[in-house]
């Protein structure tokens, strides 16, 4: 009995030993190994030994707790996890994108809050702090390549201080009391010895300047205002400005520019151009508008008309639908029609799936949809994929005319422009009608001019009496 009465009381002395060591030190892995182990050996509720101030060194204050108590709240156990995020898995068809940060190292970030975004050809990805906490780490600069999987940052969950900085408090603060005030002396000429203690390693060498280039946008920079010339100038100098900017093209641009210009390089394209008198849907519009905003909560447009009249054409010319593969030609019985919408980061053409199946009301919460999706960069890549016909509508933006490019590998695309009211000859008078030019932009290897005239006054007809498609006329 004495001997188990001894073997614990110095098992405890010796615990009381390593806290009073470790007061102001952060527990090492092995130390808490020990504690963890005498733990495990005392199931029960055992004696702790704690330092108190009013006693000797020597002596201890016995309180009757769990051991495991003496050690909850210490620095070492309340730190918080740090996790390291890699970038989401992409697309099938996307390989690599190029990292843009919305948050710095320090930064607060909540649950699902977005960190950074991922731009690729195709679109744009964002970054989503898994879990609330503060930014730690950036593992990759901004504008860096990644690719899936690649660590991108690193997170402290939940905390807002660093480990070091909690154990180094009491040290600096017993450095500070050890350290006397300096005396009041005359001002001398500095000295090694008066210039602190001297750093046990160098100064890390300073890194080169080096300016990245810039992220903005194309169409965001403009020309600064040009300096008027002073009046004693001579007439050879030049006045105004002439600083230039470099800036990066994003990778959406570049795919953009890529496609095009395969298009352009493969493609035989010829346009042909028509006229619509826009009287009818106008008329149409502004007696249906409020009813159908009424039951469907959306108002009824312009797009419904021509993307319903373009899928009536199709049917009727299926050879405008299709496309060509290699020495074969591919009909397709579905039609699915990509809308081109403009964004501040360029164009992007998502799909209404089958569009033959839709009515105005079905054609009109799709675009809106897509269309608020796209301005707001959540576009998924299967949202793009596909199609066999474009629309694009320049006629938003106020465009009298114009010549759209075949989106490959698709064979045609229907140009739309603006409304303007123009003299027309209606019944051998002339009149003021809302006009709009269109034009159709076709692939000549595959379709013949007489399939393509006849596609764009079938537009024409059902978009100026859509009683044309009522009656499959």
């Amino acid at each position: 009995m004495a001997a188990m009465l001894a073997s614990s009381n110095i098992r405890y002395f010796c615990q009381f030993r390593l806290l009073a060591n470790c007061r102001h030190q952060v527990l090492k892995p092995k130390n808490l190994a020990v504690l963890s182990a005498c733990q495990e050996r005392d199931a029960a509720p055992t004696r702790s030994f704690v330092r108190h101030p009013a006693l000797h060194p020597r002596h201890v204050q016995v309180s009757n707790t769990f051991v495991s108590r003496a050690f909850h709240g210490s620095g070492f156990l309340c730190a918080d996890e740090i996790r390291t995020i890699p970038a989401p898995n992409f697309a099938e068809s996307v390989t690599e994108g190029d990292i843009r940060w919305e948050k710095a190292v320090g930064d607060s970030v909540q649950a699902d809050e977005v960190v950074g975004e991922i731009e690729t050809d195709k679109t744009n990805m964002p970054v989503h702090a898994p879990v609330a906490g503060v930014i730690e780490e950036l593992l990759v600069k901004d504008g860096d390549t990644v690719k899936a999987g690649t660590s991108l940052f690193k997170l402290r969950v939940g905390g807002k201080f660093v480990l070091s900085s909690r154990s180094a408090a009491p040290a600096k603060r017993e450095a500070a009391a050890a350290t006397p005030p300096p005396a009041p002396a005359t001002p001398k000429p500095a000295s090694s010895s008066s210039a602190g203690p001297i750093p046990a390693e160098a100064p890390p060498a300073p890194k080169a300047p080096a300016q990245p280039l810039s992220t903005t946008p194309k169409a965001a920079v403009k020309p600064k205002a040009a300096a008027a010339p002073s009046p004693g100038a001579a007439p050879t100098s030049i006045a105004g400005s002439r600083s230039e900017q470099r800036v990066k093209m994003n990778r959406m641009r570049q795919r953009i520019a890529q496609r095009l210009k395969e298009a352009q390089n493969t493609c035989a394209m010829l346009t042909t151009f028509n006229e619509i008198d826009m009287s009818n849907v106008m008329e149409m519009r502004k007696k249906f508008q409020e009813p159908f905003l009424k039951k469907f909560n959306l108002k009824l447009g312009f797009m419904s008309a021509f993307v319903k009249a373009t899928a009536f054409a199709l049917v009727d010319q299926p050879v405008v639908n299709a496309v060509i593969d290699d020495t074969d030609i591919i009909y397709r019985d579905y039609i699915d029609i990509s809308v081109a919408v403009a964004t501040p980061k360029g164009l992007v053409v998502p799909v209404i799936r089958n569009v033959e199946t839709m009515n105005y009301a079905d054609i009109e919460k799709t675009i809106a949809d897509l269309g608020e999706r796209a301005r707001a960069g959540t576009l998924a890549i299967e949202d793009m994929d596909g199609g066999t016909f474009t629309i694009s509508n320049g006629g938003v933006f106020g465009s009298l005319f114009g010549t759209p490019i075949i989106n490959p590998p698709q064979s045609a695309i229907l140009g739309m422009h603006g409304i303007f009211d123009r003299p027309v000859a209606i019944g051998g008078k002339v009149e003021i009608r809302p006009m709009m030019y269109v034009a159709l932009t076709y692939d000549h290897r595959l379709i013949d001019g007489r399939e393509a005239v006849t596609f764009l006054r079938k537009i024409k007809a059902a978009v100026e009496d859509p009683r044309t498609i009522l009656l499959d006329l």
